[in-house]
C-alpha cells in the first residue's frame, strides 16, 4: 500500500484556469450568435449556436478534463502558465456545462421552431454566464452545483466530500 503523503501520488482535480480559458471562448462564440442574429442572419447564428450545443454536450457527458476548450488550455496556455495555486472539484464545472447545454439547447429548439428571438435570448443569457466566469472567476452553473448539494437535492461525490 503506497503512502498517501508521498510525492508519487497524484493530486487530483483540475486547473481552475482552464474552465475560465474556455469561457472567454464560449462568452466569445456566444457574442457573434447574438450579432449574427441581431444582424439578420438567424440561420448563421442557430448554427454557430448549435455547434456551442455540441461543446455544451461534450464538456456535460466527457467532463471538463476532455472538454474541446480545455483541451486547447492544455496545450496552448498551460505550458505557459507557473503551476495552479490549487486544483479544483470538476463536477460543479461539469455540471455548470450542463446548466450551458439546457440553455443553448432551448435556444436551438426555439429557433428550429421559428421562434425568432429564441436564439439570441437564450445565447444572450448563456453569455451572460460565461463573462461572469471568465471575467471575474464567477461560475453560475457552479454556484447552482453547490446549492443543490447543499439542498440535498444532488449527491456529493466522493472528490466533493
Amino acid at each position: 500500500m503506497t503512502d498517501p503523503t508521498s510525492p508519487a501520488r497524484q493530486p487530483t482535480g483540475i486547473d481552475p484556469r482552464g474552465p475560465r480559458f474556455g469561457a472567454l471562448i464560449t462568452a466569445i462564440v456566444l457574442l457573434v450568435v447574438i450579432f449574427l442574429a441581431l444582424v439578420g442572419a438567424s440561420g448563421a447564428a442557430l448554427v454557430v449556436l448549435a455547434g456551442q450545443t455540441v461543446v455544451f454536450a461534450w464538456g456535460t457527458f466527457a467532463g471538463v478534463a476532455r472538454h474541446p476548450y480545455g483541451l486547447l488550455y492544455r496545450s496552448l496556455v498551460r505550458p505557459r502558465l507557473g503551476p495552479p495555486a490549487e486544483l479544483e472539484d470538476p463536477a460543479p464545472p461539469t455540471f455548470a456545462q450542463g446548466v450551458g447545454l439546457a440553455v443553448a439547447l432551448t435556444g436551438v429548439v426555439l429557433g428550429l421552431a421559428g421562434v425568432p428571438l429564441g436564439v439570441p435570448i437564450a445565447a444572450a443569457a448563456a453569455f451572460v454566464a460565461a463573462f461572469l466566469n471568465a471575467v471575474f472567476d464567477y461560475c453560475l452553473g457552479c454556484q447552482l452545483y453547490l446549492l443543490l448539494v447543499r439542498a440535498r437535492i444532488l449527491g456529493r461525490t466522493p472528490s466533493s466530500a
